[in-house]
This record gives structure tokens, C-alpha cells and sequence, in this order.
């Protein structure tokens, strides 16, 4: 891995050490400024934003735009998709943003997302049914995984069939190998044809579900013109619906599973009192949640983060995983405390950008660790806890794999 110069640290860093002692590296950072000069995920130069103060500003600030047309020419380059799937959410501003989001919110209000928790409780019953009987399993593909995944194609109308496939496809994206990076191109092109083909079978057949609903907007049933989607729209929105319903919440899951193994008393105190998980996620998003960093942005001027001039154009890192550990905003961050005063934590981001399957991660992730507690008594690592590997991603916090026994 590349060595990383900072400005106003001591040593440069080892990007490394974002993903093998993140929460150690972000409180060194912070400690020693609140904005980093570093090389990003794509090799690029970038701004690493570490404090919450300047982190949740910076994620409400109009002025720090999403669209990479403001990039900065030769400076970001992140991974390439087709216009097709690149026109979703985490690459617009107002007032696209605002269109295609309100279009789409709909499906995942509170009251929406509460229809799904029985759904998601058979979901969960089914998968854990298959492997009750085996007394150990790796959490993250049996359960984890299947869940989230499971849900979201239920809500999109993907067919069962093609799950697996984008179970794989969605994989190389959030942690591609640079030893094999044609998988992630191949990734890419397979997931063009699958939404192509999909929404082509829903537009001759529709049923009742969220892609077949938003079709219907795209070809002329919306309210008016203001609210259409163009076809690039409709596609794109399709897979981020997909790919971040899946990725976040697997993670989340696996993630809080974890968390619970490490703190036995509290694992006991939910099963007793499975009331208090509606808090502990809430909590563990808080101490170690699936997003790291959000989206990147670009400055749409020079602007000034935390005492620094960031240059127009220039690639702007927000730590949420930083920010969520600032001691100057939660007393005792290292601390896993469910009991703690809601304080504002930023796991699911903040302002417009807002994660718009907040909503429905929560309850998938509160179903998923209920079940669980119910069904599998004794739940306890099933190899020693400094083997489990963690996805080699800064954007990313999730297992690989979690093997677990119980009996």
C-alpha cells in the first residue's frame, strides 16, 4: 500500500491503517488536525475531514457538491460507471437531487418500512431454520447477507433467481481485488445488461412492487413533467436502491453481531429485554458502522473546513467513523453504550444526503439481531477473535466472515 503524506501529522500514514486499526488511526488524525491532506481510495489526492464539528457541517454545506462534474480536471477519478447506472443520488445536487429523491422517499417512510418487519422476520426464520440444526455457521453468508439482500429484491421485484449473481456482482464493487481488476469492470458490465434486461421485463409486465411503481413514473404517470424520470434516472436509481440496500445493511448486521459477542452482558441484557435493540443499533452505528467515509465531495469554490482552505474542485473526505469517536461530542466514544443520550451520531450521514434506507436498515438490522437472540442460545465465536478479517476497503467497514457456533 501506498504511503500517505498528512498535513499537520506527525508521520505520513499507511492507508493500511484505516482499515486494519481505523478507529486508532482516525483518533491519532484527529488529535493532530482537524483536516488532512491524503491520497484517496483512487489514488488521488484528497481532503480527510476528522472532527464532528467541521464533519457534520461540512455533510449540510450546499457549497460541497456531489456531482463529479465539479471535480477539479485531474483530480478525482473514483471507479467508472455507464451513465446508465451512474446518474442515482450519490452523484447529484439540487434540484435533480431533490426530484428524484422525493420520488422515491415514498417507499421508505417509517409507516412504509414497518409493513416489511413481519416479512422480514420470515425472512429471517427461513434462514436461520436452515441452519439451526448444524450449530455453527459463518453469519455473514448464511444470514447477514441473504437478509438484506432478500428484502430489497422483494421490494425492487427482482426475481429469485438472479440474486445470487448480484450478491457477487455487488461484492467486487465494494472491495475489489487489485491483483484481478478486470472483475470489477466485468462486475460493472454484467449489472448494465441485468437492469436493462429487468427493467425491460417490468416495463412489458408490471407487478406490484417499487421498480414496476417507478417505471410507471418514467413513462409518463407521475404527477407532471417536474416529477419524470429520464431513463438513465430510472436505472440508476434501481441499482443504488439495490447496491446500498444490500451493502449497508450486511454490514450493519454482521457488524452489530459482532459487537454483541463482544459484549456478552449486553447480548444478555437483549435477550432478556429485546426492547432496548431499537437503542443498541442505534449505538453500534454510532461506535462501528458500515460507512466509514460518506460520498465525496467537491468544494464548488475555495472554502474553508476546520481552519483549511480547500481549494474549488478538490476532493473532500468526511469521516463519519472519525466524527462518530470525537471525544469533544460523545463522552467516552470508545465505549459501546446503548443508554447514552441520542447525540446526533452521523453513521447514516446528515442534511439532504440523508441514507435514504436509514429507515429500513434500522428495522432489517433490530429483526435480524432479535431473531437471532431468540433462536440460537450460547451464541460465541467460533475461532479466535484476532482471525476475523475484515473487507480491505476505507469505504467500508463489514466482515468477511463471521463463523459462529451455539448450542
Amino acid at each position: 500500500m501506498q504511503n500517505t503524506a498528512l498535513t499537520g501529522a506527525s508521520a505520513p500514514l499507511d492507508v493500511t491503517a484505516l482499515i486494519t486499526d481505523p478507529y486508532g488511526t482516525y483518533a491519532r488524525l484527529r488529535e493532530a488536525a482537524p483536516v488532512h491532506r491524503i491520497t484517496g481510495p483512487d489514488g488521488r489526492p484528497a481532503w480527510l475531514v476528522t472532527r464532528y464539528d467541521d464533519v457534520r457541517a461540512a455533510l449540510a454545506d450546499p457549497r460541497l457538491s456531489l456531482d463529479k462534474r465539479n471535480a477539479a480536471p485531474g483530480g478525482y477519478s473514483g471507479f467508472s460507471l455507464p451513465p446508465a447506472l451512474d446518474a442515482n443520488l450519490l452523484n447529484m445536487d439540487p434540484p435533480d437531487h431533490t426530484r428524484v429523491r422525493r420520488l422515491v422517499a415514498k417507499a421508505f417512510t417509517p409507516g412504509r418500512v414497518d409493513k416489511l418487519r413481519e416479512p422480514v422476520r420470515e425472512v429471517a426464520g427461513q434462514l436461520l431454520d436452515a441452519v439451526e440444526a448444524e450449530g455453527r455457521a459463518d453469519l455473514v453468508a448464511a444470514y447477514a447477507a441473504p437478509l438484506p439482500i432478500t428484502v430489497i429484491c422483494d421490494l425492487l421485484g427482482v426475481p429469485q433467481e438472479d440474486r445470487l449473481d448480484f450478491r457477487a456482482w455487488t461484492d467486487a464493487l465494494i472491495a475489489p481485488d487489485p491483483g484481478r481488476p478486470h472483475l470489477m469492470k466485468e462486475a460493472v458490465g454484467n449489472m448494465m445488461r441485468f437492469f436493462t434486461g429487468l427493467i425491460a421485463s417490468k416495463r412489458a409486465d408490471p407487478r406490484d412492487d417499487l421498480l414496476s411503481d417507478l417505471i410507471a413514473v418514467r413513462d409518463g404517470e407521475g404527477d407532471g413533467t417536474a416529477d419524470r424520470l429520464s431513463e438513465d434516472e430510472l436505472s440508476s436509481l434501481a441499482f443504488l436502491i439495490l447496491f446500498a440496500g444490500y451493502e449497508n445493511t450486511v454490514q450493519l448486521i454482521g457488524n452489530a453481531v459482532l459487537a454483541l459477542l463482544d459484549h456478552p452482558e449486553l447480548m444478555r441484557g437483549l435477550r432478556a429485554d429485546p426492547g432496548g435493540l431499537g437503542a443498541a443499533v442505534e449505538e453500534i452505528n454510532r461506535w462501528d458502522g458500515p460507512a466509514p467515509l460518506a460520498i465525496r465531495r467537491f468544494p464548488l469554490e475555495d472554502l474553508e473546513i476546520g481552519g483549511v482552505t480547500v481549494p474549488a474542485g478538490e476532493t473532500v473526505l468526511l469521516s463519519l467513523a472519525s466524527a462518530n469517536r470525537d471525544p469533544h461530542h460523545f463522552a467516552e466514544p470508545e465505549r459501546l453504550d446503548p443508554n447514552r443520550a441520542r447525540t446526533g451520531q452521523l453513521g447514516l450521514g446528515h442534511g439532504i444526503h440523508y441514507c435514504l434506507g436509514a429507515p429500513l436498515a434500522r428495522m432489517e438490522t433490530e429483526t435480524a439481531l432479535a431473531a437471532l437472540l431468540e433462536r440460537l442460545p450460547g451464541l460465541t465465536l467460533d475461532v479466535p477473535r484476532e482471525e476475523l478479517e475484515w473487507r480491505p476497503s476505507m469505504r467500508a467497514r463489514g466482515l468477511i466472515s463471521l463463523p459462529v457456533r451455539w448450542g
